[in-house]
């Protein structure tokens, strides 16, 4: 015959056990779906960097270099050298659209569209923005 203390043994889990396994589980989640979240956010912000520095380099080794003078705006018909993918931000607004995390701002403009010098920024997620100007004006 069993004794008693052998037959409560083999009863399985209490409910503080389980709720307490539920809590770690739950919270092991909840860490991994934050960490998630951010590495998803660093990747956006490298791709921004990315696409910026990228147009800063159309806009000096190109399009400077050929025209003496920087646009009033930018897009994939004046920085033809670019791939047209990169004037799209991480959460699929154009340079110069509403709402975009790029921004592209001429200085010194003339009437007939000549600018002397620009601003290129990027609102980023987890650092403060990321502005490049135009070599003249470091």
């Amino acid at each position: 015959m069993k004794s008693m203390k052998s037959i409560r043994q083999t009863r399985g889990f209490t409910v503080i056990e389980l709720i307490v396994a539920i809590v770690l589980i739950g919270i092991a989640g909840w860490l991994f779906y934050s960490e998630r979240l951010n590495a998803d956010a660093i990747q956006r912000d490298s791709a921004r960097k990315i696409a910026i520095n990228a147009m800063y380099y159309n806009l000096e080794e190109v399009y400077y270099a050929k025209n003496n003078y920087y646009p009033t705006s930018i897009d994939s018909k004046v920085l033809r050298a670019m791939d047209p993918g990169l004037f799209t931000d991480p959460t699929g607004t154009s340079v110069g659209e509403l709402g975009a995390n790029y921004t592209y701002d001429g200085a010194n403009c003339t009437p007939d569209g000549k600018c002397s010098g620009y601003t290129l920024r990027s609102i980023m997620e987890r650092e403060a923005d990321y502005v490049k100007k135009n070599r003249a004006t470091k």
